[in-house]
């Protein structure tokens, strides 16, 4: 089934967590394709550095959850300690959409509840799959030409 996996970081080095990011997650997962960086200004949360962002689709045949499962691992190998909602992180993966799966299970909702606000998500994402679709949403393309620009 085919997975969106975004990810940002902006603490240490974060093009090198992102970097590395990636690279777990094709010794782990089978990886299709993935976007440039893109450096970010944070969106909510406390003052914060700038984030370096991507997006890679993978290929996987796991349950969501157990994939999900895998992200978190990455995550945590990377030394993520999760303290404060929308504060800064040496690395963040977030499952934005799997398959056509639909979920509101409270540990994985999916698509990710707010990835069609989010243009460090859409865009690096539009840039590896032209024709890319957020489920309940619509086409990738329409829903960035909606968002205000980038500041």
């Amino acid at each position: 089934m085919k997975a969106v996996v975004a990810l940002g970081a902006n603490m240490e080095e974060p093009e090198k967590a992102v970097e590395l990011a990636i690279a777990l997650l094709k010794e782990s997962t089978d990886l299709v394709a993935r976007s440039s960086l893109y450096l970010t200004r944070p969106v909510g949360g406390p003052p914060q550095p700038d984030y370096v962002n991507a997006v890679c689709i993978l290929q996987s045949d796991l349950p969501a959850s157990d994939l999900l499962a895998v992200l978190h691992g990455i995550e945590k190998s990377m030394g993520r300690v999760r303290t404060e909602k929308w504060g800064p992180r040496v690395i963040d993966l977030d499952l934005i959409q799997y398959g056509s799966l639909l979920s509101e299970d409270e540990n994985l909702r999916l698509p990710h509840p707010r990835a069609h606000e989010r243009r460090f998500v859409l865009e690096p994402w539009l840039e590896i799959e032209p024709d890319a679709v957020l489920i309940a949403h619509g086409r990738v393309s329409e829903i960035l030409a909606q968002l205000p620009p980038a500041q």
